[in-house]
């Protein structure tokens, strides 16, 4: 006997466990998207370039605020290397899915 309030009518228990499977895919997938590494290191490459970009253009007087040092081009330059370690990392190491989940009538039997 089946349990006719948890069923839609024409739907199985494959076509459930195809839309369960697709969720799974679609939440592995959000889960990878928003992935800490790829916003930290987007954030790090796209500010490494624009203060990199503004170390090459510093003029004297800025150069010589900082005790002749060009730190917004250090400094760029360090964000830039930094973002691109994020980036790498999350390519290297990609965020593994969540295991399948079982259910007690999947196991085998003693």
């Amino acid at each position: 006997m089946t349990d006719h309030h948890s069923e839609r009518p024409g739907s199985s228990e494959k076509d459930l466990l195809r839309q369960v499977t697709d969720l799974e895919g679609k939440s592995a997938t959000a889960a990878r998207l928003f992935d800490i590494r790829r916003i930290i290191g987007g954030l790090f490459v796209l500010y490494g370039v624009i203060v990199t970009i503004t170390g090459l253009t510093d003029d004297d007087a800025a150069i010589d605020k900082a005790q002749g040092i060009n730190i917004n081009l250090w400094t760029g330059l360090g964000m830039l290397f930094l973002g691109l370690f994020f980036l790498a990392w999350l390519k290297l190491r990609p965020t593994a899915p969540a295991p399948p989940e079982t259910s007690p009538e999947d196991e085998p039997a003693p």
